[in-house]
């Protein structure tokens, strides 16, 4: 069986890797991308299965990526997590209303971002 790739969309490095290495350790194949334009660009090229995307990125959000993606049909049907330390529920509301499929905030819980991601990949 093939391995489900997911897309780690992260301005800060170590975070890219430290969840990389989680998803590694958990049998996914990885992905990433330190600003949005990139994100987009890499979500579109390679399609992952999953998508992990920061809010706050530099040249492009992660709302506008997300929105972006969630309105082109070849694109809609990746499931996005938003993954921010902004915990307002205004932002979790925007999260929503751009099509973002859960929301999770940092620091996060490994368990809780591999069981979300179980989820949204129906494993």
């Amino acid at each position: 069986m093939d391995k489900k790739r997911i897309l780690v969309v992260d301005d800060e490095v170590e975070i890219v890797r430290a969840v990389e290495i989680r998803l590694k350790q958990a049998d996914y194949e990885t992905l990433s991308a330190y600003d949005g334009m990139e994100g987009l660009k890499k979500a579109r090229k390679e399609k992952p299965d999953l998508i992990i995307l920061d809010l706050m990125l530099p040249k492009m959000d992660g709302y506008k990526v997300c929105a972006l993606l969630k309105k082109d049909t070849k694109y809609s049907a990746i499931p996005v997590i938003l993954f921010s330390a902004r915990a307002q529920e205004s932002d979790k509301q925007l999260g929503e209303e751009v099509g973002a499929d859960a929301y999770i905030t940092k620091p996060f819980e490994q368990q809780a971002l591999l069981g979300k991601i179980k989820e949204l990949l129906k494993e």
